[in-house]
């Protein structure tokens, strides 16, 4: 039988395209949408020292289902996720911003700028990335769609 860490986050393989599946539990129900308490646990939270240690926790996390769904606050489901939101979130939130920051260090490092400078550039060239992020936050998030299972 799984653990309560291994059965936070289940896979489910259709092929070379999956879905990720979280347990929660529903806190309010509106009449287009339903927001679902998870609990993401760290991976060391079954550990003995857990409550002396510092990078240990668990964090609740509010997620909005849109649509109009058959349940009530304090019922358990499950959120279904399509791994493929989850490899555009990486992409959105990681390779873009290394990219950035590697083409900057390149192009400064070829003008023969200062290290400190080229640093201090290549950092601060985020900025505007998560700048455009922000204004567009709602546009993006349109984009992440999940589903709810009873």
């Amino acid at each position: 039988m799984p653990t309560s860490n291994t059965s936070a986050i289940l896979m489910k393989m259709k092929g070379s395209h999956g879905s990720v599946q979280h347990d929660g539990t529903v806190k309010k129900v509106d009449s287009n949408s339903v927001l679902v308490s998870i609990s993401s646990e760290s991976a060391c939270s079954g550990c003995h020292a857990e409550k002396l240690c510092t990078i240990s926790g668990e964090k609740e996390k509010i997620v909005e289902i849109k649509g109009n769904y058959d349940v009530a606050p304090g019922d358990a489901v499950t959120i279904l996720m399509e791994q493929s939101m989850g490899y555009k979130a990486l992409f959105i939130g990681y390779l873009i911003p290394l990219l950035i920051v590697m083409a900057s260090l390149i192009i400064m490092s070829s003008f023969s700028v200062s290290e400190l400078l080229t640093g201090l550039i290549s950092i601060s060239v985020l900025v505007p990335y998560f700048l455009i992020l922000f204004f567009f936050r709602n546009r993006i998030d349109r984009g992440f769609t999940f589903k709810l299972k009873v």
